[in-house]
């Protein structure tokens, strides 16, 4: 039994609520059971200097936890004067993510910048991360739509991430903090609707596992996922 009391192959209760922004062209609140977090796009006219005249547009992603989102405080990154290196990772992670499937050539040369908060964390940050800033970013290219400033959403498909992980030698899917810590083994996929991989973290904690049982990890993620997508569709209005 799962400290959650959920099944292996069960995600936690996914909400993504949308319009939560007044101001943020998308924006979308991502909550994977105790895991919250805010995500925000904004549209800047104009690219970075080394995109320009290029055509191409251009998306980016910015990561943080607010000082009470986990269960002591912590300064503020701003205060200390520099970024973790897990927060430089994971806001790279969440830029790649969203590049992977959106047609930079696709809205002319702006830059969308998303704004990842963590409000609530309980395991999961990164991927709750990756599933909500898809939705803002897909609200942010319906704003450009409805003002005509492209014709169509430049986006070629969803996008969205889980973690899973080997707890007490069984395959579990969307662990949160009491599982994660205590996983043997701990991976996170970002994949498309279609199935295909953007990126693969998987790491072990304890001894090395093997091949069947990463196969057994991508195959909980792919079902993870496509609840993930249908999530996303429902949350945009696309059925």
């Amino acid at each position: 039994m799962r400290p959650s009391g959920r099944n292996p192959d069960q995600l936690r209760t996914v909400v993504l609520e949308t319009g939560v922004s007044k101001w943020a062209e998308g924006s979308c609140l991502a909550r994977f059971g105790d895991t919250h977090v805010l995500c925000t796009a904004s549209i800047d006219e104009g690219v970075p200097g080394w995109l320009r005249n290029s055509g191409k547009g251009w998306v980016t992603a910015e990561y943080g936890m607010l000082p009470r989102s986990t269960d002591t405080r912590t300064d503020r990154e701003a205060a200390r004067g520099k970024q973790s290196g897990r927060t430089q990772e994971i806001q790279r992670l969440i830029g790649r993510s969203l590049r992977a499937v959106t047609k930079l050539r696709g809205f002319g040369e702006r830059q969308i910048r998303i704004d990842c908060d963590v409000v609530q964390a309980d395991g999961g940050t990164r991927t709750a991360a990756i599933t909500g800033s898809y939705v803002a970013l897909y609200q942010a290219f319906a704003h450009m739509q409805r003002l005509g400033a492209i014709k169509e959403i430049p986006l070629s498909e969803p996008v969205a991430a889980i973690s899973c992980g080997l707890f007490r030698g069984v395959e579990l899917l969307d662990l949160d903090y009491a599982e994660d810590r205590e996983a043997e083994a701990d991976a996170n996929f970002v994949m498309t609707a279609s199935g295909g991989l953007v990126e693969v973290q998987a790491t072990a904690e304890t001894d090395p596992f093997t091949r069947a049982q990463l196969d057994s990890l991508m195959a909980l993620a792919a079902k993870g996922v496509d609840e993930l997508v249908g999530a996303q569709r429902a949350a945009l209005g696309l059925g």
